[in-house]
């Protein structure tokens, strides 16, 4: 059972390291939905000990990408590549949602030899099925998705779905809101190999400071949370010790 957890500061890295994860995401700016991250950022967590992919994506907002846009993705890829890290995150979408299959093999023929995570454009599109069996075709050996929900926990039922459609033949990894509290219910609910998650708290925060006077944070700034990521790679342990089909 893989938890893989998601940082975009040096001291989530760190926690989330201390906390008992399997692999790191790699962010910037995960109060968007997170994009890509600093070279130096790269470099920094590639020391880290685990295995490290990468999101690639240029901005926040929707998965359409300009030309210039998958230009940057690529010139990220290589950034990702020359820090020594293992995988990358990415996903494009076409104006209607589904996937943008040719950018998405144009840059998966970039990225060749790394590790490559679908992330959750696959939750836009308008019908999982055919994506799923796009996701296959290109090659992908996971995809990160919610279910094409707020959470994973909402996306429960058309999880099951699609890790029963993909037979074993991709990797459906539950993401968004996964929780110590909540992740006994997706465990129960179908096999699961890999699981995502932020395990992310609100940090102390002081209105009254210049720093959040002159609008450099807020309170809505979260940070990794050690102790929860340590008590949901705890359940997995368990779930996994107790004999349940992975």
């Amino acid at each position: 059972m893989i938890l893989e957890i998601c940082v975009d500061d040096v001291a989530g890295l760190e926690a989330a390291v201390r906390g008992g994860a399997d692999r790191i995401e790699l962010c910037a700016a995960l109060s968007g939905g997170g994009v890509t991250p600093s070279a130096g950022f790269m470099q920094r967590a590639a020391s880290c000990g685990l295995p490290v992919s990468v999101m690639i994506r240029p901005r926040a907002g929707d998965f359409v990408f300009t030309r210039d846009e998958a230009d940057v993705m690529k010139r990220d890829i290589d950034a990702a590549r020359a820090a020594g890290l293992s995988g990358l995150v990415l996903g494009a979408s076409l104006a209607d949602g589904s996937l943008d299959i040719a950018l998405l093999e144009e840059l998966r023929r970039h990225a060749d030899g790394l590790d490559m995570t679908l992330h959750r454009a696959f939750d836009v599109v308008p019908n999982m099925d055919e994506a799923l069996e796009a996701a296959i075709d290109l090659g992908f050996p996971r995809i990160l998705t919610s279910g094409g929900a707020r959470s994973a926990l909402e996306g429960i039922e058309v999880l099951a779905h699609l890790s029963e459609r993909a037979a074993g033949r991709i990797v459906i990894m539950p993401g968004a809101g996964v929780r110590p509290q909540s992740v006994q219910a997706l465990l129960d609910r179908f096999p699961i190999t890999e699981i995502h998650a932020s395990c992310s708290a609100v940090p102390p925060y002081d209105p009254e400071s210049r720093v959040a006077k002159l609008g450099f944070t807020g309170d809505g700034r979260k940070g990794t949370d050690e102790a929860a990521v340590r008590e949901l790679k705890a359940i997995l342990t368990a779930h996994h010790k107790g004999g349940v089909e992975l």
